[in-house]
């Protein structure tokens, strides 16, 4: 299967800049996977797809303001830095730009050398390892001098950075949101749970590799990078129930659904635990345990869109992008969604 089967045109201004006023009023197109059939619907109408014991897994992942802006101690060049994943205490595996300015040895002074970096070594395509020292506690002076890592396609600042977090968001780690969770409010969540939908909550911390595109021509050829995940057993009791009972599994994003297909085993049992996984989910994937996708749109090209057309078919999904390209939906982390049921 090629990467180019998985294209399709997108107008630049349908590129969501900035996320709605209100949450829940996104619009949201609703894809029916079995027939193709597609409606029009409003966000907030989500609980119309939803029935008495099925099961909504939400990714509680906590975005961290990743984002760090510095100068070399020595000529004072600008540095930017991106945080990909803590490796052990002070040190992370940052991507750094200008990646030529970042040799091992280099030191990034942050805030008038309030946080200070220094490059230890070159690590895989390119990245590179970072020890940070610093007086006080990390979380505190990343909250003070970091910024939230936007996806490059958004060129607007964001005017609340609580506007890329979900309302639900928990534990932090993420590099990037869970996007298809931004459309919840807390007032969504009580009417859901209200009509007796389970809610499980899981973690995935969201790595750029998710995001990056493809650039194998065979899509099997892809390696994605890996993410760290956490499922507690009472989210894993819920599911499995829900499972036993014949009842629906809805995913929350793609991120909720690579961290509950990674953990269950080969006949559709969860187990709780944590771990790294860099499944890719691509057409021809058998799902052991989710049924229905609340998701976003996503890049052409991109494993996201991938893992869709395993779950809805690539002709059916393509078909649905083109319809919403027609109909002006907004497209990527600030946009619309679709549901596929």
């Amino acid at each position: 299967m090629k990467r180019q089967d998985f294209y399709y045109e997108l107008p630049e201004e349908l590129i969501a800049q900035d996320p709605l006023e209100e949450r829940e009023s996104s619009r949201l197109l609703v894809l029916d996977k079995r027939s193709g059939a597609i409606s029009h619907r409003i966000f907030r109408e989500i609980t119309d797809y939803l029935n008495p014991g099925d099961c909504l897994v939400i990714n509680d992942t906590k975005v961290i303001p990743a984002r760090l802006i510095g100068e070399k101690e020595r000529t004072g060049a600008r540095i930017e830095l991106l945080l990909l994943k803590r490796r052990e205490n002070n040190i992370w595996e940052t991507l750094v730009r200008p990646g030529k300015k970042a040799k091992p040895g280099t030191r990034i002074c942050f805030g008038g050398g309030v946080l200070t970096g220094e490059i230890l070594e070159v690590a895989e395509e390119g990245n590179r390892l970072v020890r940070f020292y610093y007086d006080g506690i990390f979380e505190e002076i990343l909250d003070r001098l970091g910024q939230m890592p936007l996806p490059p396609y958004i060129t607007h600042q964001l005017k609340d950075k609580n506007r890329y977090q979900t309302v639900y968001a928990r534990h932090s780690g993420s590099a990037a949101a869970p996007t298809a969770g931004l459309h919840f409010t807390e007032e969504l969540l009580g009417a859901i749970e209200e009509k007796g939908i389970e809610i499980a909550r899981v973690t995935l911390h969201v790595g750029l590799g998710t995001f990056r595109s493809v650039k194998a021509e065979e899509i099997t050829e892809h390696h994605m990078h890996s993410e760290f995940y956490c499922i507690e057993k009472e989210a894993a009791d819920k599911i499995n129930k829900a499972k036993e009972d014949g009842r629906k599994v809805i995913c929350v994003g793609t991120t909720s659904c690579r961290t509950i297909e990674s953990a269950a085993d080969e006949n559709g049992y969860l187990e709780a635990g944590s771990g790294w996984t860099d499944i890719f989910i691509y057409p021809g994937y058998e799902f052991k345990i989710m049924d229905c996708l609340i998701t976003n749109f996503h890049l052409p090209e991109s494993t996201l869109i991938m893992l869709v057309s395993a779950l809805a078919g690539r002709e059916e999904v393509l078909a649905a992008y083109e319809e919403a390209v027609k109909e002006r939906y907004r497209f990527f982390s600030f946009g619309d969604a679709m549901y596929i049921g």
